[in-house]
């Protein structure tokens, strides 16, 4: 399943950035085709390690969302085909959002659910 970009995502990246994700279409990791609830945190001011994250969970520094969670390796892949700027800004800023493991979270709000990708083509 994908999502498509729909709208600016809200986030702690600067406006020009965020906006750079708009029209991008990304795999989403679960499966199904609805948004879940996720504890999150910023990019920027959150922790940017496995250890420092489970601390942050606990300590109640996290905001809840209502979204869809897309590897953020490969979304910074997408992004990069759009907008090379966009994407050394993440890798510049935000390395820890590079790694395989990493998820980013977009908001329910500014997403269009892509059901059928059979002939999907990116649209720019």
């Amino acid at each position: 399943m994908y999502v498509r970009i729909i709208a600016t995502p809200p986030g702690e990246a600067p406006e020009e950035i965020r906006k750079a994700w708009v029209g991008l279409s990304l795999p989403v990791v679960d499966e199904d085709a609805r948004p879940r609830a996720w504890r999150t945190i910023g990019v920027l001011t959150g922790p940017k390690t496995f250890l420092s994250s489970l601390l942050a969970v606990l300590s109640g520094r996290t905001r809840p969302v209502e979204g869809f969670r897309v590897n953020s390796s490969t979304a910074i892949q997408k992004l990069e085909e759009r907008d090379p700027a966009a994407a050394a800004w993440w890798r510049t800023n935000a390395p820890h959002y590079c790694k395989p493991s990493s998820c980013f979270v977009f908001h329910a709000t500014v997403c269009s659910v892509l059901e059928d990708t059979s002939g999907f083509e990116e649209s720019v």
